[in-house]
């Protein structure tokens, strides 16, 4: 598999820059990838100061971050010119991406949602959602554009908050570079099952990104993948190895009292240790007996995956 991480798991650790950290990051064993915040990893500095150290590094793909000025909205912002700059962000970091060599534009939409019953027209917005995102879509259409969703955080109702309203916004944009990054903190917090999600991104061809962390549902905790909801992690790996996903692993995981390069090279080592639990059991076995729809085969197969 590949992978890649946060680069604020460094940058916030020993005030390290982001030079520092894509040194880093080039050091790690496991790590094939690196992934950018669009503006602030990016923007502020030269691209030749960037590429340098990198090196021989690949670029997965940026990461839109919305700053104080979207608070009311990105998108939908009620100040027509704040949303306009909301979908020029969004270019800009196209061309970022195309320049640093990367196939992903990620999209998420934190400001894009309500708080109060009467406070914005639903149609209204969603529609001015898939406007723009079809404008984006048609200005990388050399760029994967792929929406992250979250139910909730920092507002307390997000415009596109599930794997059900993403996958028919993706069907609406109507754009073939357009697809869904599932994160499973995000996924928790929508009371979803991570797998079945996958599958249902999987099996429409628009499954681009996968964002591995673990949390306790109520939050976006950033734990140490597969730390929590082990079984439930578990199926997600099943899940990849099924439908073949050869897309990168985002660790969108937060070690702020943890060391970030172990912390890192745990989640690599967890999904390596998942994935060999896989293969021993074997993918026609654990078909087989998801065929069965019977629980207590299901917990048994469990408890299969986890004996040496």
């Amino acid at each position: 598999m590949k992978y890649s991480g946060r680069m604020n798991s460094f940058i916030r650790q020993q005030n390290r820059d982001i030079f520092e950290t894509i040194d880093i990051y080039r050091n790690m064993d496991g790590i094939t990838h690196l992934e950018f915040n669009y503006p602030e990893h990016v923007a502020p500095f030269a691209m030749a100061d960037l590429k340098k150290h990198m090196g021989d590094m690949k670029v997965n793909g940026m990461a839109t971050r919305f700053q104080e000025k979207f608070l009311a909205g990105e998108f939908t912002n009620p100040d027509e010119k704040i949303s306009r700059d909301a979908v020029q962000l969004c270019k800009d970091a196209v061309d970022a991406c195309r320049e640093l060599g990367g196939e992903f534009l990620t999209v998420w939409l934190g400001y894009d949602g309500f708080d109060y019953s009467f406070q914005i027209d639903y149609e209204a917005k969603w529609k001015k959602i898939i406007a723009s995102f079809q404008e984006v879509a048609d200005y990388g259409s050399d760029i994967k554009i792929s929406i992250e969703y979250k139910p909730f955080e920092p507002r307390s109702f997000s415009m596109i908050d599930s794997i059900g309203l993403t996958l028919l916004a993706i069907e609406e944009i109507g754009r073939p570079n357009v697809g869904v990054t599932l994160d499973f903190c995000h996924m928790l917090m929508k009371h979803e099952h991570p797998a079945f999600s996958l599958a249902m991104a999987a099996k429409s061809g628009k499954l681009f990104g996968l964002h591995l962390n673990d949390g306790h549902r109520l939050m976006d905790n950033g734990l140490i993948f597969g730390s929590v909801n082990f079984t439930a992690a578990l199926e997600v790996v099943y899940y990849m190895k099924k439908y073949n996903f050869e897309g990168v692993v985002f660790f969108d995981s937060f070690p702020f009292r943890e060391d970030a390069k172990q912390e890192i090279y745990t989640n690599i080592e967890t999904i390596k240790a998942m994935s060999e639990m896989i293969d021993r059991v074997g993918m026609e076995r654990i078909q087989q007996v998801i065929n069965k729809q019977d629980g207590v085969s299901a917990q048994r197969l469990v408890l299969e995956l986890l004996k040496k």
